[in-house]
C-alpha cells in the first residue's frame, strides 16, 4: 500500500518538479522538438505517478483531463506571453521594452541558430493576428483582453478547448 495518494503525488510533481523545470522559461527559445521532449518527460512522470504501465495505451489527452495538468509546452507559451505583456506595459523608454521592439539591421553571420526567442515570439504573434509589436503593445494595455488573447494563443496551437 502506498504512503502517498495520487493527488498528493500530483501536487508534489506540480510544486517541485514542474516549477523547477519551468524556472525562467519566459526567456527560452524552444523548438518543436524540444517542446515534444518536455511534454514527453512530463507525461512519463505523470504515468509513473498514476502507475500506468507503458504497455497500456492511454492517450495523453485523457491523462490531462484526469489530472488537470496542462502540457509544459503550453505553459511555456503562456508564461512567455505574460512576460511580453508585462514588458509592453512598461514606459516607452524602458530598456526591456526598447530591446523587445528593436529590429536589428544588416545580415547575420552564417551558422546562426535557426530558432531564436524573437523568431518564436514573432511567429506566435503573427499567428495570433498581431502584425507588429506596436499592435501587441496596444493589446497588452487592456489586461483582461490580454489574458483572453493569451488563452486563445495557447489553445490554438494544439486545438484545445
Amino acid at each position: 500500500m502506498d504512503k502517498w495518494c495520487n493527488r498528493q503525488k500530483e501536487t508534489l510533481f506540480k510544486t517541485l518538479v514542474r516549477s523547477l523545470l519551468l524556472y525562467g522559461s519566459e526567456a527560452w527559445k524552444v523548438t518543436k522538438r524540444e517542446e515534444q521532449k518536455l511534454d514527453a518527460f512530463q507525461f512519463k512522470c505523470i504515468r509513473r505517478i498514476l502507475k500506468i504501465p507503458w504497455r497500456e495505451l492511454v492517450r495523453n489527452d485523457r491523462i490531462m483531463q484526469q489530472t488537470g495538468i496542462n502540457r509544459i509546452s503550453v505553459e511555456i507559451r503562456r508564461r512567455r506571453w505574460n512576460w511580453v505583456g508585462h514588458i509592453m506595459r512598461k514606459e516607452t523608454g524602458n530598456h526591456a521594452r526598447v530591446a523587445m521592439e528593436w529590429a536589428p539591421e544588416g545580415r547575420r553571420k552564417v551558422g546562426r541558430p535557426k530558432t531564436t526567442w524573437r523568431r518564436t515570439a514573432t511567429k506566435e504573434r503573427n499567428n495570433n493576428g498581431w502584425r507588429s509589436w506596436s499592435d501587441v503593445r496596444r493589446s497588452a494595455e487592456d489586461r483582461q483582453g490580454w489574458k483572453e488573447s493569451i488563452l486563445t494563443l495557447c489553445k490554438r496551437r494544439y486545438g484545445e478547448d
